[in-house]
């Protein structure tokens, strides 16, 4: 019975976990779906998580903490936008672009507006996204197997966590059931076909980016208002480049994004559970478990990827044939 508990309470840190990962994944594929490579997932979450602490800590409010962190993402997104379809610039150096904007502006403001060393204020009560009960949670409490698996398994995630996973199959009608959808998958295999229809590649693109924006919003401010409980330096920690890796792992596809991003989810937790780990009198330092995650990441990708093709008109501007 305690292992099962160990495992229940092991899941449930990886959902909590998955959560920023899986809603950054589906933002890069609906960008990468439509031909616009985004390496700045990081920065955009990083922004989020900074504006969406500083406005929840000044006015109270997680939801306006909320707005603030999808606008300052959308923001980031336009400047991608701009730069990658408008100007036709590389995608890859604006990404990277954006990741170091982010990482030096937060720090730079937070000190600014705060002045406690590049963090925010701790949230408190209506600063942040509280929990969610189901119905009955504590009365099935006590049940065997089924009690634990309802009442901390699927119940007390805050809100933006059925939200995240609400989105894989909000993704998948839209890009496989919509004429929007089917508009996007063409706009980044062919470009120049869909533009012969009459359908306009840059208005696509920018859409596609925009979400993306919004999406990395959301991620941001969980990271800020539900996961932790306000800002500090650099505290995405590369979550976006591991949801790009789960992007790629799982062949742009939504539901294999889900997955993929449950898996890291759960090697974070593990790293996170279990500490100092003694095998035999050889104990396996702290500082082993924190990079595991990011070291089975890389052999992964190495190793159990298989071809991955990325959409053909990736990272490709579009140019108007007169």
């Amino acid at each position: 019975m305690e292992f099962f508990v160990t495992l229940v309470q092991v899941l449930d840190s990886t959902i909590r976990l998955a959560t920023p990962l899986l809603l950054a994944c589906l933002a890069g594929l609906y960008s990468e779906r439509a031909g616009i490579f985004d390496i700045g997932l990081e920065g955009k979450m990083l922004m989020s998580a900074f504006f969406s602490a500083a406005v929840a800590a000044v006015t109270g409010s997680v939801w306006l903490g909320l707005m603030a962190g999808i606008g300052a993402s959308l923001i980031l997104s336009a400047l991608h936008g701009v730069a990658s379809i408008t100007f036709r610039g590389n995608q890859l150096i604006s990404g990277v672009a954006i990741n170091f904007l982010a990482s030096g502006l937060t720090v730079l403001i937070a000190q600014s507006w705060f002045q406690q060393g590049g963090r925010t204020p701790s949230l408190f009560g209506g600063g942040r996204f509280e929990p969610i009960s189901f119905p009955f949670a504590e009365a099935l409490d006590a049940a065997p197997i089924i009690g634990p698996v309802y009442s901390e398994l699927l119940s007390g995630h805050s809100i933006l966590v059925y939200v995240a996973f609400l989105m894989v199959p909000l993704t998948w009608w839209v890009l496989y059931r919509t004429r929007f959808g089917l508009r996007l998958r063409a706009v980044g295999e062919n470009p120049a076909a869909v533009d012969t229809a009459g359908v306009s590649v840059v208005g696509l693109r920018f859409a596609a980016v925009a979400i993306c924006g919004v999406l990395c919003g959301i991620a941001g401010a969980y990271l800020a208002t539900a996961l932790q409980a306000g800002f500090v330096k650099e505290m995405t920690a590369g979550r976006g480049f591991i949801a790009l890796a789960a992007l790629i792992f799982a062949k742009w596809r939504p539901w294999h994004a889900m997955w993929a991003c449950l898996l890291f989810g759960l090697l974070q937790a593990i790293a996170l559970r279990f500490q100092n780990i003694d095998l035999g009198g050889i104990i396996i330092p702290v500082q082993v478990m924190d990079a595991l995650p990011y070291i089975l990441t890389v052999v992964i990708l190495a190793g159990f990827v298989g071809k991955a093709i990325p959409p053909r008109a990736g990272g490709e501007p579009y140019v108007k044939e007169r």
